[in-house]
């Protein structure tokens, strides 16, 4: 934790550490290693909620827990810019971390892989590494995504590469307006 601020290393140090070294191969193993996933991402839900710093939400898509979907946000110029956000766990997982999909945004960065995953090579990838099998999905969405998100998000909105969903909405309002205004 060298080298971070003082609110990331509040949060993380609220999120519980997982200790069970198990993936989705290893039947009760990893079960057990869901329930400490899941306890993980519930107090991190927690913290946020108690910052007022909510920005995700995200469920298991499968009974078997290895594939995740939900929807991230970030406030950008006091806009709600919202994301599709889905991973699949990693055969060799915890050893290796999720990598994090954001479809939506697949082809307006050079910071994301195809299918829209997104960079965390040089920056996340080597923290997940030193502290396998400790780190779990609630890790990886606070030290990976938000900062992401963080970095990301701004440039992409004052670039033009992504739009408000209101302003999106806007022009086909506007031609539907005045469509029946004319036809009045």
């Amino acid at each position: 934790m060298e080298g971070w601020d003082k609110g990331t290393k509040s949060v993380v140090g609220e999120i519980p550490l997982l200790s069970t070294r198990a993936g989705p191969r290893d039947g009760e193993a990893w079960r057990q290693r869901l329930k400490e996933e899941y306890r993980a991402l519930i107090a991190y839900t927690s913290v946020n909620k108690s910052k007022d710093n909510d920005w995700f939400r995200i469920s298991a898509a499968n009974p078997d827990g290895t594939r995740w979907e939900g929807t991230c946000w970030y406030v950008h110029n006091l806009r709600r810019y919202e994301f599709p956000l889905q991973f699949d766990i990693p055969v060799a997982y915890p050893q290796v971390a999720p990598e994090i999909e954001l479809p939506t945004l697949d082809g307006k960065t050079h910071k994301m892989y195809r299918g829209g995953k997104i960079c965390l090579t040089v920056h996340f990838k080597p923290l997940w590494a030193k502290n396998c099998p400790r780190f779990g999905i609630a890790h990886a969405l606070c030290l990976g995504l938000a900062p992401w998100l963080a970095a990301e998000v701004p440039i992409l909105v004052d670039s033009g590469m992504v739009k408000h969903k209101d302003d999106e909405a806007a022009p086909a309002d506007a031609a539907a307006a005045s469509g029946s205004a004319a036809a009045s």
